[in-house]
């Protein structure tokens, strides 16, 4: 291993690489084309955005964000809302502080642009990087997946 290069920001050319982050088994590769395309354009259109750490030409970690337009609720004027996403670091280089480098960088991103509210799912492995982060469980979501017929 050597030191990885400074984190630089996704373009819409990485989209296959953020696609490969969500998906990376192989029973998840059909899932891919379709996220590569999705988040090609939400990168265009600044609806995502992401960071990737690179050892010369190989992709060793990244993160990404997704921005959503929430509408402001009560308490809150601000109708953007922000969800974490894609935090993928090669086995290789796993606990040396990448994935907390490029979520931090999420953070500072949104920040940035005045969101204030932050959310992600959680793997048992990430939750204490996430605390230490400043995230904490939620007890109050609960999420419905409703069938094609009934969405329409």
């Amino acid at each position: 291993m050597t030191s990885a290069s400074p984190l630089r920001p996704v373009t819409p050319a990485d989209a296959a690489i953020i696609a490969a982050h969500r998906y990376p088994d192989a029973r998840d590769l059909a899932e891919r084309p379709a996220y590569a395309a999705w988040v090609a354009q939400a990168i265009q259109d600044g609806g995502y955005l992401g960071f990737l750490l690179e050892d010369g030409a190989e992709v060793i970690a990244g993160a990404g964000v997704t921005l959503l337009h929430w509408g402001p609720t009560r308490g809150d004027p601000q109708p953007w809302r922000a969800r974490v996403v894609n935090v993928w670091t090669h086995p290789d280089w796993r606990r040396i502080g990448h994935a907390r480098t490029l979520v931090t960088a999420c953070l500072d991103a949104v920040r940035a642009r005045g969101i204030t509210r932050v959310s992600l799912g959680s793997s048992d492995m990430a939750r204490s990087l996430y605390g230490a982060l400043g995230f904490t469980a939620s007890a109050h979501e609960m999420t419905r997946t409703l069938s094609a017929a009934q969405a329409q």
